[in-house]
């Protein structure tokens, strides 16, 4: 089967579509999926840098954390899908290529309403945010969310799925275009960052000196000082990013005073049984928004395989707004 292969750590020069051996036949639980589209991630970039490890059992050189298909074949004991059913899911690593073996319990059926590239750009995003922001960090209806890098993908999933609960969303952003387009989707307040960035003062003003009660970190260390003073009393910071760096100094104070609750975060990580239950919650209450076409997929571009090298550059340019997706055919 075609795959995209890491050939050496490094830059985006480093990939290849390489010929790799086909997945064993399922066993137990497991489904065989052709892999029709696939998501491309950060965690991607930094798996090809070598600064993100595959986990035990998965290549390191065959990166794609989601990816949209139909099942081929099935082991004794699936039960939740027959052969040719339309899925999509999360894996740690290897769903860019062709063939993709998993536990079933990590797919969920794709709606009518969506093809596989539009699929695709669902499961990450959509699994990781509704995770962090309801799961882990108990957002209510009516409190108030603040999303860093607003316009990436899980940025823009998170202010979705907020809306939709009748939450008040504020947004960041180094780019203001991205700003603009996230009021499309509802974002009630954009701040645009630069350099230090500064947005604790405009949080203020916008909640009423409140604070926000849910933040979603998707950059890490240079924020962190601006999130503790931005929380509300007992608010919540929930850490899903370090793109901007891992270590920061801040008043341990502040965390007292306003009873904060740090939170940090990881998918892929997991173990089976714990994505399992983030999967069954995307199942059960994010698929049927989407199906009824409440929330988008997102999409900001199609990239054919053969141009992986194109799609990562992209990625790193950080012109994207939403998700790009890597075709494999059929």
């Amino acid at each position: 089967m075609k795959a995209v292969y890491i050939c050496e750590f490094g830059g985006p020069e480093n990939l290849e579509i390489r010929d790799v051996p086909e997945p064993r036949d399922p066993q137990h639980n497991e489904v065989l999926v052709r892999v029709r589209a696939a998501g491309l991630n950060r965690a991607d970039i930094l798996q090809r840098r070598g600064a993100y490890p595959s986990p035990k059992g998965f290549s390191p050189n065959i990166p794609g954390l989601e990816f949209a298909g139909e099942v081929i074949k099935t082991g004794r004991a699936a039960a939740k899908f027959k052969a040719g059913k339309r899925v999509f899911g999360i894996t740690a690593g290897e769903a860019q290529a062709e063939f993709l073996l998993i536990d079933e319990s990590l797919s969920a059926a794709i709606p009518p309403n969506l093809d596989f590239n539009q699929a695709a750009a669902y499961p990450e995003a959509f699994i990781t945010a509704n995770d962090a922001i309801f799961t882990q960090a108990a957002l209510k209806e009516s409190e108030i969310l603040l999303i860093h890098a607003v316009g990436s993908g899980v940025g823009l999933a998170a202010l979705q799925l907020a809306k939709v609960r009748g939450c008040k969303v504020i947004g960041t952003s180094r780019n203001s275009d991205k700003l603009e387009r996230c009021g499309t989707l509802g974002l009630d307040v954009g701040v645009a960052v630069g350099k230090p960035p500064e947005f604790a003062d405009r949080v203020m003003a916008a909640t009423d000196a409140r604070g926000a009660n849910v933040i979603l970190d998707l950059v890490g260390a240079p924020y962190f000082e601006e999130n503790m003073t931005s929380l509300a009393i007992n608010g919540r910071l929930m850490l899903v990013g370090l793109t901007g760096g891992k270590t920061a100094e801040f008043n341990l104070g502040t965390a007292l005073q306003k009873r904060a609750h740090i939170i940090g975060t990881t998918l892929r990580a997991r173990t089976t049984a714990e994505k399992a239950k983030a999967v069954k919650l995307f199942e059960d209450e994010v698929v049927p928004l989407i199906a009824a076409g409440k929330i988008e997929a997102n999409l900001d571009k199609t990239f054919a395989l053969d141009d992986i090298r194109a799609a990562h550059e992209y990625m790193e340019s950080n012109q994207s707004f939403g998700k790009i997706v890597i075709e494999l055919g059929g």
